[in-house]
């Protein structure tokens, strides 16, 4: 039963994002479309058990987005993206010298979580200079994140005591929501070249990790007893820089 009702969630899915990509598809059609390429760095957030005690974890993106254009008026466009984001936290230990006092080094380990992301939202122009090779914008959307691997069974490895705290493969949610809300400027080099950079915030919904509380655990500091590891939940925020070669394919009617 519980793979049937899985089967369902995923052909469901499929069929939603075949939905939307045939509406954005024949859009696209009827007007000029933009293609640009991401790419940059990504500040990895993560609240644990709803704490926001995590350190940032700093990593990379990439994506490939397509807009719709409209000849007469680039106001407004629609757009669709599918990226690859590195998402997650980091906890930093700092050491000090105990003899003087002086900082020692640091040492970071990274909680990552690898994702392939498609989404799709809303961009609106607001500003331009007066040549109308410069735009200025804010964009919105809803996207959906696929985890396809991550490095937390690395950390925990063979340690009993880590597995008390640290996040358990089990609890991995694969398919994730959220949404993106940001801004940036457009410069034009050409008629159908020209370059992009934008900032994004980018929050999941849903959450990236879900454990309920685990009973009767081997205590590893009282052999013999055992021990509760607590319910956790841990949610997604990264936020993106991004610089993108932007690429025009115009449409021109002819009567």
């Amino acid at each position: 039963m519980c793979y049937f009702r899985l089967k369902i969630g995923i052909m469901m899915r499929i069929v939603l994002f075949c939905f939307f990509l045939s509406v954005f598809a024949g859009a696209v059609q009827a007007q000029s479309t933009a293609y640009v390429l991401h790419f940059g760095p990504t500040a990895g957030l993560q609240k644990w058990d709803n704490s926001s005690g995590r350190e940032p974890l700093f990593q990379y993106h990439g994506a490939i987005s397509m807009e719709t254009i409209n000849n007469d008026d680039m106001s407004g466009s629609f757009y669709m993206q599918l990226g690859y984001h590195v998402k997650g936290s980091a906890t930093r230990y700092r050491f000090f010298n105990i003899i003087n006092g002086t900082p020692g080094g640091v040492f970071t380990e990274r909680f990552k979580f690898n994702n392939f992301s498609f989404a799709m939202g809303f961009k609106q122009r607001f500003k331009e200079n007066s040549t109308g090779t410069i735009r200025y914008f804010y964009q919105g959307g809803l996207r959906a994140d696929y985890t396809y691997s991550t490095n937390i069974d690395d950390l925990t490895g063979n340690d009993p005591a880590r597995k008390l705290f640290y996040p358990l493969m089990g609890g991995v949610q694969r398919w994730m929501g959220g949404f993106t809300l940001g801004g940036g400027v457009e410069v034009d080099f050409g008629e159908l070249v020209g370059a992009q950079i934008q900032l994004t915030v980018n929050p999941d919904i849903t959450p990236q990790y879900r454990q309920n509380s685990i009973p009767n655990v081997p205590d590893p500091w009282n052999p013999g007893r055992n021990t509760t590891i607590p319910e956790r939940r841990i949610r997604n925020t990264t936020v993106e820089l991004s610089v993108g070669l932007r690429l025009l394919r115009k449409v021109v009617l002819v009567d």
